[in-house]
Order: C-alpha cells, then sequence, then structure tokens
C-alpha cells in the first residue's frame, strides 16, 4: 500500500520485506536500511511484547525525535534519525498506515524532493450527517463526498480496510471539538 501510495513521487521504493518480531533481525533490518534517505517501519512501534522496532531503533544508533502523537488513528508513530537517514515508524494497522502515510510520509518525500507545497491541503466542506465530540486527540475520519455533503465511513476502526476503501477524504477533528450537526462546515484532506 505504502508503495503505491510513493509511486507517482520521484522516488524509489526499497522493499526489505517482512522482519519477524525479533529484536536482532529489526537491529539487521535496520542496518541494511542506512543506505536510504528515509526508511520506514509498519508496525512494532507500540508497547506491547512483540513491539520492538522502537529498542531495535535505539540499539542501532538511531535518534528517536517523538514517538506517540496525539491523533487517531495513527499514535505509536515514532520518527527520527539513523546515521544520514531520517526514519518514520507508522503503525501496524492498515488504516493508521494509510493516515500517517498520508500525512507524514508523502509531505516528507514531497519537501525531500524540492516541492514547494509538500504539505497536503485542507479545504472546507459541510457535512451530510452529524459526527459526535471528540477527545483529547485530533481524529481523522475516514469518508466520501455526496450530493448531500461529507459522509464519514460506517467503520473508523484501523483494521477495517473494507471501509478505507470507500473513502475519498478524511475529515480534521481537532481534539476537544463538539459534536457536529449535518450542515456543518467541516475540513477535510481530499485523498488522491
Amino acid at each position: 500500500m505504502l508503495a503505491a501510495m510513493l509511486a507517482p513521487l520521484p522516488c524509489d521504493v526499497i522493499d526489505l520485506g517482512i522482519v519477524p518480531d525479533d529484536l536482532d533481525a529489526m537491529v539487521a533490518a535496520l542496518d541494511r536500511a542506512r543506505q536510504a534517505d528515509i526508511i520506514v517501519s509498519t508496525g512494532g512501534a507500540s508497547v506491547g511484547d512483540h513491539d520492538v522496532v522502537r529498542p531495535a531503533f535505539a540499539q542501532a544508533g538511531g535518534t528517536l525525535d517523538f514517538w506517540k502523537i496525539a491523533m487517531r488513528p495513527g499514535k505509536p508513530l515514532m520518527a527520527g534519525r539513523l546515521g544520514d537517514a531520517l526514519f518514520l515508524g507508522l503503525p501496524g494497522n492498515p488504516v493508521s498506515a494509510f493516515v500517517t502515510g498520508t500525512l507524514f510520509l508523502l509531505p516528507l518525500v514531497r519537501h525531500m524532493a524540492g516541492a514547494s507545497t509538500p504539505l497536503p491541503s485542507l479545504h472546507e466542506a459541510k457535512l451530510a450527517s452529524p459526527l459526535p465530540a471528540t477527545g483529547d486527540r485530533d481524529d481523522y475520519l475516514r469518508a466520501f463526498r455526496s450530493d448531500d455533503g461529507i459522509v464519514s465511513v460506517t467503520s473508523q476502526d484501523s483494521a477495517a480496510t473494507a471501509a478505507m476503501a470507500l473513502a475519498d477524504c478524511l475529515i480534521l477533528r481537532p481534539a476537544g471539538s463538539p459534536s457536529a450537526a449535518t450542515g456543518d462546515t467541516v475540513q477535510i484532506l481530499p485523498l488522491p
């Protein structure tokens, strides 16, 4: 999925394959990836017993700039440097990887390629159905544009790839947003 997202951009993707949830194997994979400008991992960046990316990154000599961000989906995002390479550790759930790839990886590649406007553009749109209030994180809701306005897809679960396939935009709901009614204006990020 990430390779397909990167295909229109001026970059070469080198896929090192699936690395087992093993500290030594992950350190070895990171060492093999050092020649890249950007190293991207998916999964293993959270806090479970099998989440070895963060300790492997440290053992490989990486410098962590941040880990965990206040957004949904995508909270366990990591960013740092490994030698001369920039490192992004994306979440493993496919929807989380897609959203963080859209918001962080694609702009980073565009920036490094010299784009004058690497960040995605937000647009205003009217809601076709109400949305609940948000909690303590920014929400990026998968949605689609209809004749009546923006409609949030039914399942916002970070593993719901079928629901993600329906989406043609993301609704940005900042942390602490009150509920929104049909006809309210929201910020959306159109998807390619």
